[in-house]
């Protein structure tokens, strides 16, 4: 049975047109939508089903192919909503659901998009089928690219990339970074379609089906291949400290000085353990993000605490903290060093450069009261304006705050700014153990596309540590307390990825919006034609 079907046309056609394939029938398509949006959602952690993303992306394009575009944007709205509704679930414990939904909507538009792309490169590929993997790796990346940067600066999180974390393409990363991982996802789910988009009965269909099978046989098995950075030689102990808090949700705020309390706890028995010989002694301890809401350069109690349990473990500890200004409601997020006797060290800083819109700053204020009564809650946080560049006796780490991780520039610059190994510190008692693993597999991501071992800390959990070829050690559980240590490999070569930087993507958008350029431009002249031909049978009568 032919998956497509034919279009009955009112007036005479060309042959060539009228052996071209119709679209899907509008009931099939609608489905197509929804289980491409279903598919991409189970590829995410904690599902972690990565092979259902090419999949689910062939979907799509079937669904959208040969459709108006007006069509082809509602298919590909209709699977961003059965994607993103559920995969960001987790802002609705924080926000609450108004903003979930209106989040949920804006990263549907996106896929959006590619449904109306799809359907606008129809003729391109109906006429150049082998052009069809190509045009929907280029198609995504450029669609994450926008929605990585706009609207106030972008939200990444559904990216293609971030769900393949189990996947052989996941170690493309250490070439081209997660765009080209996406590429190759998205290139592999145009295969899938070109191999079934076709009339079987057709001489020659089982050639070409086979060219393409093998395609996307090696789009998706051939980056096992692709070797990943060789970890470096010289090592440091590393300790993550898991404080937990007393309760989840909202209340986190309320509980900063137990949660800070917490985690001196947790690193003076590691101290007394170490001193007793049941733990290894660190070189360097990492605290998570919000581990000292309370700000310890303007509370002697607070500065007291870490200083203790600095003095006591006796080397120094990269505390998450919160540092406030002198102008009530202003605050800055940043991850502080604080070293043995002598205390904080003010030159190694970092200041969060991408404070999250909307729950770490409030943009349009007085329009967004309307959406949700908890925008007051939300503070001015101010953004920092240099890489996380933290410098110890024990290595230089790459330092990023929580949401961070998802953006590349961002990790990036701490690689190129000498970082030896990536630390992301994160906080998620606001959120649920699902928004941990998401965010793990971004991690994972990170440290094959730099080529340095990483971890990540959590006040709650998910915290592990990763190696350079994206396996995950020593993870924890989520809402417990933990303190786990690892001996991480430190420095190493840059990676391709990191020397190209943002290059791939910029070429991939650039190739994009000359090739949906040419289409419009195809299509405007089609149009121009059939209204002449139809004007002059017109007069003809």
């Amino acid at each position: 049975m032919d998956l497509v079907t034919r279009q009955p046309t009112a007036a005479p056609v060309s042959a060539a047109v009228a052996t071209r394939p119709g679209p899907l029938p509008r009931w099939l398509s609608v489905v197509f939508g929804l289980a491409a949006g279903a598919g991409l959602l189970l590829s995410f952690p904690p599902y972690d089903a990565w092979w259902l993303s090419p999949v689910s992306v062939a979907l799509l394009a079937a669904a959208a192919h040969r459709r108006r575009l007006r069509a082809g944007f509602g298919v590909g709205l209709l699977a961003g909503l059965v994607l993103f509704v559920p995969l960001l679930d987790w802002t609705n414990i924080a926000g609450g659901w108004l903003p979930w939904i209106l989040l949920s909507l804006a990263q549907a538009t996106y896929l959006g998009l590619v449904g109306l792309a799809s359907a606008l490169l129809s003729p391109v590929v109906d006429r150049f089928r082998a052009a069809w993997p190509l045009l929907t790796g280029l198609l995504w990346v450029t669609q994450e690219a926008l929605r990585d940067r706009a609207p106030f600066g972008g939200f990444p999180w559904g990216r293609l990339a971030f769900a393949a974390g189990d996947a052989p393409a996941l170690r493309l990363a250490a070439w081209g970074g997660a765009p080209l991982v996406t590429f190759a996802v998205a290139a592999a789910g145009g295969a899938v379609v070109a191999l079934a988009w076709r009339q079987w009965r057709r001489p020659g269909t089982w050639a070409a089906a086979a060219g393409f099978a093998a395609a996307a046989a090696l789009i998706v098995a051939g980056p096992l291949v692709v070797p990943t950075a060789a970890p470096a030689g010289d090592t440091r102990t590393v300790a993550i400290v898991q404080g937990n808090v007393p309760r989840l949700g909202l209340d986190f705020n309320a509980q900063r000085a137990a949660v800070l309390n917490n985690h001196v706890r947790a690193t003076e028995k590691l101290a007394a353990d170490v001193r007793q010989g049941r733990a290894a002694q660190p070189a360097l301890v990492i605290w998570p993000e919000n581990s000292s809401d309370i700000d310890p350069l303007r509370d002697q109690d607070a500065a007291q605490r870490i200083a203790g349990a600095a003095n006591a473990i006796g080397v120094p500890i990269l505390v998450g903290t919160v540092l406030r200004t002198d102008v009530p409601g202003e605050i800055r997020n940043a991850g502080l060093l604080w070293l043995p006797v002598t205390g904080p060290d003010l030159h190694q800083v970092y200041v969060k450069r991408h404070p999250v819109p909307f729950a770490e700053y409030m943009p349009l204020r007085p329009i967004a009261r309307f959406v949700s009564a908890k925008v007051d809650l939300v503070q001015n946080m101010l953004a920092g304006d240099t890489p996380g560049v933290i410098r110890t006796a024990a290595a230089v780490i790459g330092d990023v705050i929580c949401f961070e991780v998802a953006y590349d520039g961002v990790v990036r610059d701490t690689v190129t700014g000498g970082a030896q190994l990536l630390a992301v510190q994160t906080n998620n008692a606001t959120f649920n153990e699902a928004e941990a693993r998401q965010q793990l597999a971004m991690v994972r991501l990170r440290a094959v596309e730099h080529g340095r071992e990483a971890l990540m800390v959590s006040t709650v959990g998910v915290s592990a540590f990763v190696g350079t070829d994206g396996r995950v050690y020593a993870e924890t559980g989520f809402n417990v307390d933990a303190t786990i240590l690892r001996d991480m490999r430190i420095g190493g070569p840059r990676t391709l990825a990191t020397r190209l930087g943002q290059w791939p993507e910029i070429a991939a958008v650039v190739v994009t919006l000359l090739v949906l350029s040419g289409a419009v431009l195809h299509r405007r002249r089609r149009r121009i034609m059939e209204t002449t031909e139809a004007h002059g049978k017109t007069e003809e009568r």
